[in-house]
């Protein structure tokens, strides 16, 4: 499972020109999903997701000292397999890794849910859509989480 972790002021998700996802302060969460991923790394990667200490103790302030918890932050996950695309070979990337749409929607939408379980502000796009992502990433922080099932 790979997830690229955005700090946000905002940012928000559009399907044929209609806002179906919108966050205020918080995390974007671009998740791919591995063919061979479980429940395993879905609970490894929701658990580092919301207790990374990527906000300071007040807006602005510069030191990582709160999670996204701990300042009653938002989250906004768009599904996004492409995370797997693999162009070492060739011009075309290829996907072989990304899991089967029926196993990717079902493995993301238990991933939704487990994080809704944090009582946090959860919203999404739309799982295989054509969507825009707006994102206006504060600081900027972009990070890659990656957990490989074993």
């Amino acid at each position: 499972m790979r997830v690229i972790l955005q700090r946000v002021k905002s940012s928000q998700v559009t399907v044929n020109d209609e806002i179906v996802g919108k966050i205020g302060r918080g995390l974007n969460l671009l998740v791919g999903i591995a063919e061979t991923d479980t429940d395993v790394e879905i609970n490894w990667m929701v658990r580092k997701c919301l207790d990374l200490r990527l906000f300071g103790s007040e807006e602005g302030a510069e030191r990582w000292q709160k999670s996204v918890q701990e300042i009653d932050g938002e989250l906004l996950v768009i599904s996004q397999f492409t995370l797997y695309g693999d162009c070492r070979k060739g011009r075309r990337p290829s996907f072989d890794r990304s899991a089967a749409p029926t196993l990717a929607k079902d493995l993301y939408n238990r991933f939704v849910t487990k994080l809704r379980e944090s009582g946090l502000r959860v919203e999404t796009g739309q799982f295989g859509a054509m969507m825009q992502v707006s994102i206006e990433n504060e600081g900027p922080v972009t990070l890659l989480l990656e957990r490989e099932a074993t």
